[in-house]
């Protein structure tokens, strides 16, 4: 007989945590902006919106589309990026 509990793939391990790494940052920058903003509802919103597992993509429709001061690709690349002194 088989074994049906064989060892899961290291690629779908490391695949899982990345994607987790990736939601709880797209997670936090969502519901620290929405802070900042002044937006209650939307922090509310995100915060019941937690357990869900959306990879992100509620997240990135307030960043980019709904939040008072949208966020930019050049402001996110201003996030990696040095600065001169």
């Amino acid at each position: 007989m088989q074994n049906a509990f064989k060892s899961p793939d290291i690629f779908i391990i490391i695949l899982i945590i990345i994607l987790s790494i990736w939601q709880l940052l797209v997670k936090a920058i969502s519901l620290w902006r929405s802070s900042q903003l002044k937006q209650r509802n939307w922090f509310i919103a995100l915060f019941i919106l937690m357990p869900i597992n959306d990879m992100g993509v509620i997240e990135l429709i307030y960043l980019f589309w709904f939040a008072k001061k949208r966020l930019t690709i050049n402001e996110v690349r201003s996030w990696f990026t040095k600065k001169k002194s």
